[in-house]
């Protein structure tokens, strides 16, 4: 399997400076700077790009699972929000909240909540990040 790296170099003080990221594989760079990580500002951070990767791992999880049970979903969009807070003198990533809504021809509810589960456990980004609490919102439709 090929190991994936990504990049981030950061340049001033934690309040002024800047910094950029970019992936490994091109497909992505981008600012970041205090004002984007610890307030409203322009440009990405560090949670948002976990989110990122939580997302898109846990819909290819998911969407796995179905179709190893027989399913044929159509499609699983999540969304991941990562919140980051204080936590005694520094910060921390204190909880991650996926919410993903699937077309699942023929799947029952009970079912799909089972397998929207399982996939959670089991997302190699979720097993990543399992010191942090994470909540399942999993919904169909038709």
């Amino acid at each position: 399997m090929p190991v994936r790296t990504a990049q981030a170099e950061w340049q001033g003080t934690l309040k002024e400076g800047k910094g950029k990221m970019a992936f490994g594989g091109g497909a992505y760079e981008g600012a970041y700077s205090f004002s984007s990580r610890f307030e409203a500002g322009k440009g990405t951070n560090p949670e948002e790009l976990i989110a990122a990767s939580h997302a898109g791992c846990f819909s290819m999880a998911l969407s796995a699972r179905l179709g190893n049970a027989g399913f044929a979903p159509k499609s699983v969009k999540t969304t991941a929000k990562v919140h980051l807070e204080k936590v005694g003198e520094g910060f921390g990533i204190t909880k991650i909240e996926l919410d993903t809504v699937a077309d699942v021809p023929g799947i029952k509810a009970d079912a799909f909540q089972e397998h929207a589960e399982q996939a959670k456990k089991g997302c190699p980004v979720s097993r990543a990040l399992s010191a942090v609490e994470i909540k399942l919102n999993a919904r169909l439709v038709s």
